[in-house]
């Protein structure tokens, strides 16, 4: 909580932070580089939807 005015500020920021930092965490150990570029291009894709609401 070093940066946060309030315990009331830092939830409000992780409450939005969540959710859009876990659309972007894609684990890397498992899939191909291809893959990997389809699934972030989605993710960047739903991204842009949520970002014009």
């Amino acid at each position: 909580m070093k940066r946060f005015k309030s315990q009331r500020h830092l939830q409000r920021f992780v409450s939005i932070h969540d959710p859009i930092a876990n659309l972007f965490h894609i684990p890397r150990h498992d899939i191909p580089s291809g893959h990997h570029r389809e699934l972030q291009a989605a993710a960047m894709g739903l991204w842009a939807k949520i970002a014009r609401a």
